[in-house]
């Protein structure tokens, strides 16, 4: 059942290439989708537009969809385009015309709004946990060996002085800066656009406070075209937020691939973090930094393709607006997976203390040296010119 009617017989090549990957996707939003029904649901009861028994019994199907989901039994059809339509349907087939009644005040337009924030706030909950986590798993490193001297580079050539445990402070810390992005998405979203329709309200008097508490938003997004304009918009800063943890995991990889090498020897890797060669039985290959350093780029494509899906569209909902599901669900799976391989690196990265030691050649205290100059009056611009001649 089509949920516009089913009097006009669509091409079946045009409902797959306009349903496009949604059947796969949606799967993941399935549970939200129930629980922002069940809210629906309680309020459409409190504000007089379903009985109280039609609300209990819709909100204990949707529960038992959730329980089927959970166990892998509930999924959706090739005729079904999304999962609003497989629940409404199987809503409908338990329940007759009380299943029909669900969709009373509300469009399929807020309806995948709510869900995939609902998903998307759920998701970024676990994802700060996990950054959070690999942030403490840096700063355990960086305290392990924070007395182990290694040089400091600039131009990827010898500058000053360095150690291990600040060059993994640095991480750290920019991780730190990096969990306030993702604070400030999780608080964008959390907004409640449910009542919103289709981007122009709904003639009837729901009561959008109530979902929103039932929810647990922190307050209602109140201008209807907003909500629907806010689709593409919000999730590009949840990437943008994703993307700055993936910058600073890239830097690190790229550090760590670079000394990691036996010409520099400074860290190694575990085996069982490296991978083979097919043809070179020797090789013990970084593939896991290399993978981290290129996801980023992963990352930040998805971004510009959610802003771009977005330009150029006048105010109001577009069919364009689907394609932005596909570019998000994938970045939050990027991100926590990138976040996770990063905290076994560093849970397992091991430092050659000698090697470190080797590299502390003399060049490197040439800053050191001119100071020590300053500090017995020697103007720096002349202390600068005496040690220069040393080098």
């Amino acid at each position: 059942m089509r949920l516009w009617g089913d009097d006009v017989k669509v091409d079946l090549r045009i409902e797959d290439f306009t349903a496009g990957d949604d059947r796969v996707l949606d799967h993941e939003l399935i549970p939200f989708d129930c629980m922002a029904s069940q809210a629906h649901a309680r309020m459409l009861a409190r504000v007089g537009l379903l009985e109280q028994d039609e609300a209990r019994k819709l909100v204990a199907e949707l529960e038992e969809m959730i329980s089927l989901w959970q166990q892998g039994q509930f999924s959706i059809r090739r005729d079904q385009e999304d999962c609003h339509t497989a629940i409404e349907e199987r809503l409908t087939e338990r329940l007759g015309d009380i299943g029909k009644k669900i969709h009373t005040g509300r469009s399929r337009n807020d309806q995948v709004l709510v869900a995939l924030r609902l998903f998307a706030r759920h998701r970024l909950g676990h994802l700060q946990t996990e950054v959070k986590d690999l942030r403490a798993a840096v700063r355990r490193f960086a305290r392990k060996h924070r007395s182990v001297a290694m040089p400091g580079f600039t131009h990827t050539r010898k500058a000053m002085p360095s150690s291990v445990g600040m060059w993994a402070g640095a991480i750290a810390d920019a991780l730190t800066d990096d969990l306030e992005l993702v604070k400030a998405a999780h608080k964008l979203l959390d907004q409640n656009p449910l009542g919103s329709g289709a981007g122009y309200g709904v003639p009837l008097p729901l009561d959008r406070e109530m979902t929103e508490r039932e929810l647990g938003f922190a307050k209602v997004q109140e201008n209807p075209i907003y909500c629907q304009h806010s689709r593409g918009k919000f999730e590009a800063f949840v990437l943008h937020g994703l993307v700055q943890i993936l910058y600073d995991l890239n830097r690190a990889a790229s550090d760590l691939i670079l000394f990691s090498m036996p010409e520099f020897g400074f860290f190694r890797l575990p085996e069982n973090l490296c991978t083979g060669s097919s043809i070179m039985p020797q090789k013990k290959n970084p593939d896991v930094l290399e993978l981290l350093r290129a996801r980023f780029h992963e990352l930040l494509s998805l971004e510009q393709r959610m802003l771009s899906i977005g330009a150029n569209l006048i105010h109001g909902y577009h069919r364009d607006m689907q394609l932005t599901k596909e570019p998000f669900l994938r970045g939050l799976s990027v991100a926590a997976r990138c976040v996770f391989a990063a905290r076994l690196v560093f849970e397992g990265l091991e430092v050659d203390r000698q090697r470190c030691k080797a590299a502390m050649s003399s060049e490197l205290f040439a800053t050191e040296e001119a100071y020590r100059l300053v500090a017995q009056g020697v103007p720096f611009r002349d202390a600068y010119l005496q040690v220069k001649k040393k080098f």
